[in-house]
């Protein structure tokens, strides 16, 4: 039997089968529509505790640079969850209008540094593509199968685990990628205008709002309050991008064995957070649930939990259980799980 068609355990949220990918999707249809209402305070208690305490922080600037510092650290988990915004703006499931979703998503790329059109078209590719081993390369974190990395000569092994090493990969690639890769279209060199459009633009804008902070407040606004902010949302969003595909139980296959909403339902992890998480990531963690309907709103998956409590045994990670998730490196094709260096080794050739 496919281990996609399994029950969950007696002890999950529900022992019932899950239903297939398919069925899901079509279940999911009612919880599409947004509610402007909502999406309007979503915006508004997070827009408006981000300027204000980017403003505190700034002002703290006066009493010491310690407390700007933490209070930027702090403002971090608000531009997290403008992100977000943006993120369901992209979908088309923040607001009903297709326009006010690409505009909104515009500005809010400007203060998060990722310009918006290109993002969009990227991040739909890796919706098209999670977990298809032939189609990798496009928004997706880098990942081998075993035999792709034995293969590999030594150099290439090592530049491989140097990107995979945690450090790296929630230290530094969050900055390269935010900060450097994302001021030109990577991925869409020669997709159009549209997209060259999206990144000057953006990166102009950028530019604009750090000369005024520069002129207004001088290098201790850009040093103290802008850039912590920056550094620790860039390195969440990377963490929680990562935990919601690279996990053990993950799904990858190839061309002739993929689909796509078996990809999205199996290949992607229920993030379980407490509350206060939750809410600064705008219920991300429940993403299987979104790769298999991306244009039902965050506001609204809490309902999809609630209405089917069979989903929340699907892919269950606790924040205890994702901290071994970045020790995960290979995909064994074998035994069809995510496994590290050291239990690839262990592997028979």
């Amino acid at each position: 039997m496919d281990r996609h068609s399994l029950p969950l355990p007696a002890d999950s949220a529900s022992a019932t089968p899950l239903a297939s990918a398919g069925t899901w999707a079509r279940r999911l249809a009612k919880y599409r529509s947004p509610v402007l209402a909502r999406s309007l305070m979503e915006l508004a208690v997070t827009a408006i505790p981000f300027a204000a305490i980017f403003a505190l922080s700034w002002a703290s600037l006066s009493i010491s640079p310690w407390v700007a510092v933490a209070l930027s650290l702090a403002n971090a988990a608000f531009v997290v969850r403008l992100f977000m915004i943006q993120h369901d703006c992209g979908h088309g499931a923040f607001f009903g209008s297709r326009a006010w979703n690409d505009w909104l998503g515009r500005i809010i790329g400007v203060l998060t540094v990722t310009p918006y059109d290109v993002w969009r078209r990227t991040h739909a590719i890796h919706h098209a593509t999670t977990g298809n081993l032939e189609r990798r390369g496009i928004g997706d974190i880098p990942t081998l199968t075993v035999a792709e990395y034995r293969a590999k000569p030594l150099l290439g092994r090592l530049l491989y685990k140097l990107i995979r090493h945690p450090t790296v990969l929630f230290g530094i690639i969050p900055f390269y990628s935010f900060f450097l890769r994302n001021r030109i279209p990577v991925g869409l060199l020669r997709s159009g205008r549209r997209y060259w459009a999206s990144a000057l633009l953006t990166d102009a804008a950028i530019l604009v709002v750090l000369g005024l902070l520069y002129l207004l407040g001088g290098i201790p606004v850009l040093l103290f309050i802008y850039l912590p902010m920056m550094l620790l949302a860039a390195s969440t969003g990377m963490w929680l991008f990562y935990v919601q595909h690279q996990f053990e139980e993950t799904s990858w296959d190839g061309e002739a064995d993929w689909s796509v909403q078996d990809a999205a339902l199996h290949g992607s992890s229920h993030y379980v957070l407490p509350p206060l998480l939750r809410w600064i990531t705008a219920n991300i963690g429940v993403h299987h649930v979104h790769h298999m309907a991306s244009r039902i709103p965050y506001y609204r998956l809490p309902e999809v939990l609630r209405d089917h409590s069979e989903l929340a045994g699907a892919g269950r990670l606790t924040l205890r259980e994702s901290l071994g998730c970045a020790r995960l490196a290979l995909w064994d094709e074998t035994q069809r799980r995510l496994v590290s260096f050291a239990e690839a080794r262990q592997l028979p050739a």
